[in-house]
Order: structure tokens, then sequence, then C-alpha cells
């Protein structure tokens, strides 16, 4: 049977991830609080983080801020897009 948690994101019980995502105290969090729906959606938000900032994520100073947006995302407000981002495919 899954391992399922009751997501901070989604705010319903899901299925929980296999191991934790991240190192650390935060990769802990995750893995107890998160869903893997909702590290999905991070893994897109990331994904578009790296794209509009052009960032290099073996860099420190990149990690440090995607491990900050990553706090956001999930335990904070909620990570912001790149002012001026637009969403592939839309009429603006």
């Amino acid at each position: 049977m899954a391992r399922t948690v009751q997501c901070v994101m989604l705010k319903r019980e899901a299925p929980g991830l296999d191991r934790a995502p991240y190192p650390g105290e935060l990769g802990r969090r995750i893995y107890e609080n998160v869903s893997r729906e909702a590290w999905g959606r991070w893994l897109q938000h990331q994904t578009m983080l790296i794209n509009e900032y052009r960032l290099t994520p073996i860099e420190p100073k990149a990690r440090k801020l995607l491990e900050a947006e990553m706090e956001k995302f999930f335990f904070g407000g909620g990570s912001s897009r790149p002012e001026g981002y637009k969403t592939p495919g839309s009429e603006d």
C-alpha cells in the first residue's frame, strides 16, 4: 500500500514521496508533508525558474535561490513567477 501524507499544498491526503527529495531538514519536511502531485508541480515551477532566470543549478548562488523558492512554494506564501513571465501558449 502506498504511503500517504496530509499534503500542505493540496490540503488533502494524497500519495507521498518514496524518499526525501532534497537533503537536510527541508528534505525531511517535504517528505513528511508534500505529496507526489505537489512535488511534480514544484518540479515544473523549478524548471520555469531555471529557464527564466537562466540559472545553472550547480552554482551555489543558484542552488540557494532555488532552495529559498522551494521553501516558499511549499511552506511560505508560494513562489512567484518572474516579473513579466507569460505561460507558454497564452494569448497575452
